[in-house]
């Protein structure tokens, strides 16, 4: 198979690996972007190679439809993933990321038979819990208190109006996303699954993200940070060692 187009919409391969052994797909947060995974492209050894995706409705993909439902991103990101299977595939999602990167590898494996290297779900509750959300239908000043309150926007941006307007519907969007998510129960995946969760998370306890060892066959494990919900803002070094650790391993 020939090397893949790096000109795809929903990828963004910012420190490109060409002898890598392995693939990471990085899928970021409500209101995140491609670039959120710049500095986790960066610092992984040269053997793995990062693939961040990049929703619509923000930076360069601005003026492009919404989506609004997991089902929907999850379907758009698996088929723009077809083209970098030459390696074996690897996950790394955080809070929506991490629903959206299981639903996915689901797809990849139900359909295509791809097996993930591995699927590291970061600060998201398992599938099979829930917890009734409404942030989405909240007014613009209630999801912009959601936004700061979990610390996950540059507060540059929390301060500057019109950049705040911009990025409100991709926002709003990505929250409706997670918050009317519905898990369809399935045959668990076949890879190993780490879920890694701050202790102090008001988004997901660490019972729930314990639970996320009902949906893998293979091995499981759970890591706590020191934290809340954006704890890997404080332990990148320890985040990205927990990953190495695990695609390089022989």
């Amino acid at each position: 198979m020939n090397p893949p187009v790096d000109d795809d919409r929903w990828i963004r391969r910012f420190d490109p690996r060409p002898d890598a052994g392995v693939r990471l797909v990085c899928l970021p947060h409500a209101g995140g972007s491609a670039s959120f995974f710049l500095p986790v492209a960066r610092a992984m050894p040269p053997s793995v190679d990062v693939l961040c995706v990049q929703y619509p409705g923000r930076q360069d993909r601005r003026t492009e439809p919404l989506l609004d439902t997991v089902p929907d991103l999850a379907d758009q990101v698996a088929a723009a993933l077809l083209p970098w299977t030459d390696r074996p595939l690897a996950f790394f999602g955080h809070s929506l990321g991490a629903t959206l990167a299981f639903e996915v590898a689901r797809r990849l494996e139900r359909e295509k038979g791809l097996v993930a290297a591995a699927l590291f779900a970061s600060g998201r509750r398992a599938p099979s819990t829930h917890r009734t959300e409404t942030v989405h239908l909240r007014d613009d000043d209630g999801l912009i208190a959601e936004m700061r309150g979990l610390s996950g926007t540059d507060a540059r941006l929390l301060g500057d109006e019109e950049i705040l307007r911009m990025i409100l519907p991709a926002t709003r969007a990505d929250y409706r996303a997670a918050e009317t998510y519905v898990y369809e129960p399935g045959e668990a995946l076949r890879c190993p699954l780490v879920a890694l969760v701050g202790d102090d998370d008001p988004k997901v306890t660490v019972d729930e993200a314990a639970a996320w060892a009902d949906h893998t066959e293979d091995r499981f494990d759970l890591r706590v940070f020191p934290g809340g919900h954006f704890y890997l803002a404080d332990h990148q070094a320890a985040v990205i060692k927990v990953m190495t650790e695990r695609l390089t391993a022989p």
